[in-house]
């Protein structure tokens, strides 16, 4: 085995800007989701937000991205394939990955010559007094991100292989997420996939199933994904409609902490209470380093614990990551 988890997502260069209520009512913008827009229409929004306090001029992100910093700065070996341009975000990308320690592929699938749109994705993210996210996303070149992107060998060398739910959107990143998993399961390589976001979910729920299969070992959502992907009304009777299609599974409960499902118990997870900021990344961290964890002989219970402080200590400040050097006083602080 030489990593402990195989990624695959969108590559996003992400910017966080403060926004009222009264703001995304004005610009038609669901709150707490993740839209999909055009280039121009980004750029108006960014024009519109001008004068608004902006927390990051630029991040490299992208969901199942900040999951696999997360855990590789926890301390697994990770793999991460996506598809960046050949322009200066993509540089950009490609140099913060590399000093997260991450092997990446994406050297061979740079995007130099593609006609369908040759630059790097770029993600807005609202931040409102609530602490709660929106994010309005340009796929950009990732929107092509395709079965080309996979490294086979990679995934069979691996402990986890872990699906963005956003590629749903995407009908070659949905292929490229399908053939990640049945690559993995060929090779007795573990899978995990994350529901990503309430408007997966609504509106793309078959594609979700499609990627799911006959089921994953590991599931990740929150509760309302949970209760929208299984059409219940609550989260205990989501999680028992979740065995359909996973082995284990966490569901994730914003202040309330966390169930977590080891395939035999069900474990409520505690919350660690702090006063959320910005919620942007916390389901990324909280896979991160629920990932990490397993792969490195934790139980699920340890595992939830080590992932619901690790999201705590990222709703408590702005931006989707923690430094580098904070992971491993979080780890020591709870596993010891």
């Amino acid at each position: 085995m030489t990593y402990h988890i195989y990624g695959i997502g969108a590559a996003l260069v992400d910017t966080e800007i403060d926004v009222s209520d009264q703001d995304l009512v004005q610009l038609d913008i669901p709150k707490g989701h993740m839209t999909l827009v055009d280039a121009d229409r980004q750029q108006q929004l960014v024009d519109y937000l001008a004068g608004h306090m902006m927390h990051s001029k630029r991040a490299s992100g992208g969901s199942a991205a900040n999951t696999i910093i997360a855990a590789s700065y926890f301390g697994a070996r990770a793999f991460y394939s996506c598809k960046v341009a050949n322009d200066d975000n993509g540089s950009f990308y490609l140099n913060d990955m590399q000093a997260a320690g991450v092997a990446c592929n994406f050297y061979d699938h740079i995007g130099v010559g593609d006609s369908v749109n040759n630059s790097t994705g770029k993600c807005l993210v609202l931040i409102t007094p609530d602490a709660e996210r929106t994010m309005l996303t340009h796929l950009g070149i990732s929107e092509t991100l395709c079965r080309r992107a996979l490294d086979h060998a990679a995934v069979a060398r691996s402990q986890f292989a872990y699906i963005e739910g956003y590629l749903v959107t995407s009908p070659t990143g949905r292929a490229a997420a399908i053939e990640l998993r049945e690559t993995a399961e060929k090779h007795g390589v573990k899978t995990a996939l994350s529901l990503s976001d309430p408007g997966m979910v609504e509106f793309f729920g078959d594609g979700l199933r499609e990627m799911l299969g006959n089921g994953v070992d590991l599931l990740f959502c929150n509760e309302h994904e949970a209760q929208g992907f299984t059409g219940t009304d609550n989260t205990q009777a989501a999680a028992e409609k979740l065995k359909q299609y996973a082995t284990t599974f966490a569901i994730t409960c914003g202040a309330h902490g966390a169930l977590v499902f080891d395939g035999s118990d069900m474990h409520a997870i505690e919350p660690h209470a702090v006063k959320a900021v910005d919620t942007n990344g916390a389901g990324d961290m909280f896979a991160g380093a629920f990932l990490y964890a397993i792969t490195h002989g934790y139980s699920y219970r340890d595992a939830g614990r080590l992932a619901s402080r690790a999201s705590a200590e990222v709703v408590s400040s702005y931006g989707p990551r923690l430094p580098a050097k904070k992971h491993a006083v979080i780890r020591q602080a709870v596993l010891g």
